[in-house]
């Protein structure tokens, strides 16, 4: 695995291409979290980032001039949310052979108002039942799907499926359908909603009277070494005797 560093992106291609878009070229570095692109310097409007190891499309500070991402080859299997509070340019994103399973994973883009371009192709979705419909429907910003020009037809066949009881009840189903693919860097969402730990009132009070009762540096050596080890020092009797008549 490779960091996306600001010596690499120094070091990486950098051209106008021929739509006369300034390019950076990310390609083939083995990278796996899109990190530190504000080293750019907002610069660009097209980031390749094909053939590498991403997982997940996030990670952009405020690039207001970037128009187009292009991340074929990879294994990205989450779109982040709001990316348009970070990109509010983004006209295209090009998702060629990546790892997009269900339907339900493509309605983080639905707040992307500036998306008109949009290739999914390869990837398992794509094959879901409804799949084009779905994404029509979702996603009317979009004007090109899979470089097929989406047509005033398909719009309509689109809110006939779903904008029916019936159609209501698809779009349910396929929202409480998401990739469960773990992606490196998140905290499982049990663990999210975890309290943080930390030493109770009486804990505290334990700690503050040890240490006032130190009597040599030896001994509060001794306890420094047990906080850094996790462990809270015994209350005195006096301190315990305090607490339990509170």
């Amino acid at each position: 695995m490779v960091r996306l560093t600001t010596d690499l992106i120094a070091d990486s291609p950098q051209f106008t291409n021929p739509v006369s878009d300034r390019e950076l070229d990310l390609r083939g570095n083995k990278i796996a979290v899109i990190e530190n692109l504000g080293a750019t310097l907002d610069q660009f409007d097209t980031i390749d980032f094909s053939d590498n190891d991403i997982r997940k499309l996030e990670g952009f500070p405020l690039l207001r001039r970037l128009k187009n991402i292009m991340i074929h080859n990879n294994r990205v299997c989450r779109i982040g949310e709001n990316l348009e509070e970070n990109l509010p340019a983004l006209n295209s994103v090009m998702l060629i052979n990546n790892n997009i399973t269900e339907l339900a994973d493509l309605d983080t883009l639905t707040t992307v108002k500036t998306l008109e371009h949009l290739s999914l192709m390869r990837n398992p979705v794509t094959h879901k039942q409804h799949y084009r419909l779905y994404v029509i429907y979702r996603l009317p910003q979009v004007k090109v799907l899979d470089f097929r020009k989406i047509k005033q037809k398909e719009r309509e066949k689109a809110a006939d499926v779903f904008g029916s009881r019936r159609g209501k009840d698809l779009l349910h189903e396929i929202g409480r359908k998401r990739a469960r693919t773990f992606v490196p860097g998140e905290v499982p969402s049990a663990k999210k909603e975890m309290p943080k730990s930390g030493p109770s009132a009486d804990q505290i009070a334990a700690i503050k009277a040890a240490i006032a009762n130190a009597k040599s540096l030896e001994e509060v050596k001794h306890l420094e070494a047990q906080l850094k080890a996790g462990q809270i020092p015994s209350m005195p009797k006096q301190q315990q005797t305090t607490s339990s008549s509170r």
